[in-house]
């Protein structure tokens, strides 16, 4: 075992144990999906569930639902009448999430839409507490850019992978990589955007989480 192995595993067994219930999806993931290890996790996702405590949005936004593992852990910590809305993509994962979805204590609050977030989000009339952007690396500016001004001041948004496996660190990413190039730009216009304030946790993959002014 590594010394980054004993720490993860201290961390973990230090923190409050993962739900049966996400657990089992967890395992259901890694099981039925293409690249498992994208689903927050447990660490994660015990993070998102305190973020969302701490903020306690009305309205929750979401792109890139994936297996669903993180919008249970944020619905987790909603309050009544809270919802949380999730932006899924590709179509051939809706059966699997919704089965994860509609199976959980938090159905009624959430909110599954399959499609293009850049494209559906717009053309509804909400105003966002907190965001959490976790898909196409290549287009988070622009899902960046859509969701700002639909934020209400005060409001979160929050990043995932924003240190791309440490690829970040790379001057000079291949042409082809457009991933990399993708965070590099979206992590730059952060750094840069004085309409927000921001600061990049290193966990996992790197977590940017950004208040609106």
């Amino acid at each position: 075992m590594t010394e980054n192995d004993s720490i993860d595993e201290y961390i973990l067994r230090h923190i409050d144990p993962e739900g049966e219930y996400l657990h089992a999806l967890w395992r259901d993931t890694q099981l039925r999906l293409s690249y498992g290890q994208m689903a927050s996790g447990h660490l994660q996702g015990k993070v998102l569930r305190m973020l969302v405590h701490m903020v306690q949005p009305r309205m929750l936004l979401e792109v890139g639902t994936f297996s669903g593992y993180s919008a249970l852990s944020m619905a987790e910590a909603l309050e009544p009448g809270a919802e949380l809305h999730t932006f899924e993509i590709f179509d051939e994962q809706e059966d699997f999430i919704r089965k994860w979805f509609e199976g959980s204590p938090y159905a009624d609050f959430l909110h599954l839409h399959i499609g293009d977030a850049l494209e559906l989000v717009p053309q509804m009339d909400i105003q966002w507490d907190m965001a959490f952007i976790d898909a196409d690396k290549r287009q988070y500016v622009d899902y960046y850019e859509m969701i700002l001004p639909r934020m209400r001041r005060g409001g979160f948004i929050l990043a995932d992978n924003t240190l791309w496996y440490n690829h970040v660190l790379e001057e000079h990413p291949r042409e082809s990589d457009m991933q990399t190039r993708g965070v590099q730009a979206f992590n730059t216009l952060i750094a840069q955007d004085q309409r927000v304030e921001k600061v990049i946790l290193p966990l996992r993959d790197g977590l940017t989480i950004i208040r609106v002014k």
